[in-house]
């Protein structure tokens, strides 16, 4: 009976001290909502704190990008980051597709020889992916003119998210 009674007051103050805990987390989240309170909807900041353990876990950073890197002949610093590509072809015939990605690769940078083209072999796949874009509708922009002045195999032409160089300006 003793032992009932010493075991029901250990509860009792375990409920207590509980209750207090979840009145001060919820005046905690009222005084944060009230900070946040603005009288123009769709405005203002938000900060993100995120522990480092996060970031390993991600395997990179998903903020602004960190590392700063140059190309081979030093005349451009560029950021790596996720971000937009469009992908101008993408076929497994292992016959013809290494050669329809250059010769593809080959038009489109004599038209636009701002835009960066890389072809890519995961097996068994032969890909041309073209451009650098931070943001989807530079991507799209970019798409649209690529299919205007290659209408024959700009359909199946879309945007894809990949590891895009950004150079610092």
């Amino acid at each position: 009976m003793k032992y009932l009674h010493s075991h029901t007051i250990i509860l009792f103050i375990i409920l207590i001290l509980s209750g207090g805990v979840n009145a001060q987390t919820s005046l905690q989240k009222n005084e944060i909502l009230k900070e946040l309170n603005t009288d123009v909807q769709g405005k203002g900041d938000v900060t993100i704190y995120q522990d480092e353990s996060i970031t390993h876990i991600l395997g990179r950073p998903m903020g602004p990008p960190r590392n700063v890197y140059t190309t081979a002949d030093g005349s451009v610093q560029y950021y790596k980051m996720r971000g937009y590509k469009i992908q101008a072809f993408s076929g497994n015939n292992q016959r013809t597709s290494r050669d329809e990605a250059n010769r593809k690769q080959n038009l489109i940078n004599q038209s636009y020889p701002e835009l960066e083209t890389v072809v890519l072999f995961e097996s068994p796949f032969w890909r041309l992916r073209v451009g650098n874009f931070e943001n989807r509708s530079d991507a799209e922009e970019a798409m649209q003119e690529l299919r205007k002045t290659f209408p024959s195999f700009g359909r199946e032409m879309y945007i894809v998210v990949d590891e895009v160089k950004i150079p610092i300006n």
